[in-house]
């Protein structure tokens, strides 16, 4: 799990750094950077969704939405949000804490580089990939803290769990993700990553996270159509 290790410092490092900006920041300037973090994170979510097979995308996440609407996770998560916020942070109602843990969990897990990455770093060794993405994930925590604060810390537990996962069994898991599953997969997660973007930009009302089961339907709909 060493890789996973040090991804989960750089985000705990960055971070850090980060708060340390936290409220020195003018509001205005706050307002300016988020936007375009946000547009930033809107390239990054297009350029990803356009590897992807078009009614692969369209079917799986409007499954995904249905099934994530049915099980509430976008609230889920805001809830759980809420209660490190409740344990660990101030219980301000204008506070961040949440809206920062969500959207870098989801930031920093649906991408391809946490897949891939992980399962090279357990099954060969090689650390190339997720070093990579340790240095992308710690400048992205560093200023993500400074405009939403502590919540961004604790999405490097989600990180440590989920890409932890996928190191430990990475032997298992190296027949099932084939890496032009994982494309359609990362595709899906692309898509995600717009409405992150979306929200930090304009300031729309996405349930994001209502998404997540996409995934689980994007790799049912390859294993379908396009195997």
């Amino acid at each position: 799990m060493t890789g996973t290790l040090v991804n989960m410092a750089s985000i705990l490092v960055g971070g850090g750094l980060g708060l340390l900006f936290r409220g020195k920041i003018p509001p205005k300037m706050s307002e300016g950077i988020t936007k375009a973090l946000g547009l930033c994170v809107c390239v990054i979510g297009v350029s990803g969704a356009l590897q992807g097979d078009t009614m692969l995308l369209v079917s799986s996440l409007a499954l995904g939405a249905l099934t994530g609407e049915l099980l509430h996770i976008d609230a889920g998560l805001n809830r759980f949000g809420d209660w490190l916020q409740k344990k660990f942070s101030r219980s301000d109602k204008k506070s961040t804490f949440s809206e920062g843990f969500v959207t870098t969990t989801l930031l920093f897990c649906v991408g391809a580089m946490a897949i891939v990455g992980s399962i090279d770093s357990g099954l060969r060794g090689d650390r190339s990939i997720i070093f990579t993405k340790s240095i992308l994930d710690g400048f992205s925590a560093m200023l993500f803290a400074s405009t939403l604060g502590y919540g961004v810390l604790f999405s490097a537990v989600t990180v440590l769990v989920y890409q932890g996962s996928i190191e430990i069994f990475a032997g298992a898991l190296q027949n099932i993700l084939t890496p032009a599953l994982v494309t359609q997969i990362s595709a899906a997660g692309s898509v995600m990553i717009l409405g992150i973007g979306l929200i930090m930009t304009v300031n729309i009302r996405l349930k994001v996270a209502n998404l997540l089961p996409g995934l689980l339907f994007a790799v049912a709909y390859y294993y379908l159509f396009l195997q």
